[in-house]
């Protein structure tokens, strides 16, 4: 009889314990969708970036000239800056401008790194592509 009472026992307490597992799990799947909410706000986000064009592909050391672009996603007044290639690290320059309200740059530029620059402009995280300018 004892033998009885305990295996009841154990079928009970896993009932028991199951019944809560299933109610946890419920609730869980249940919170889903608000907890998928915030990843539709990321997507927005995510949809933020630079185009670049530089007015010449080749020019001289020291020699002036512009980058041009457009931003889509950021803030009016917020910078754009220029940032060049340097032994395999993004490096920024002195060189930026602020976004216009219809989300169009431009800013004046000189190098004087001799060869092919790989350069890109950026704003916080967002990134434009790579452009090449070459400085003879």
């Amino acid at each position: 009889m004892t033998v009885i009472k305990r295996h009841s026992l154990r079928i009970v307490t896993v009932g028991a314990l199951s019944a809560t597992c299933v109610a946890l799990a419920g609730t869980a799947m249940a919170a889903t969708p608000v907890a998928s909410a915030p990843a539709a706000h990321q997507a927005v986000a995510a949809k933020a970036g630079i185009s670049a064009k530089p007015s010449v592909t080749s020019v001289g050391a020291w020699q002036l000239f512009r980058v041009t672009g457009s931003t889509t996603g950021l803030k009016a007044g917020s910078k754009v800056t220029l940032q060049q290639k340097q032994n395999g690290k993004w490096v920024t320059l002195p060189a930026s401008a602020p976004i216009s309200r219809n989300g169009s740059y431009s800013l004046g530029v000189k190098l004087g790194l001799k060869g092919k620059n790989d350069l890109r402009i950026i704003s916080g995280t967002t990134v434009s592509p790579v452009f090449n300018v070459t400085v003879r």
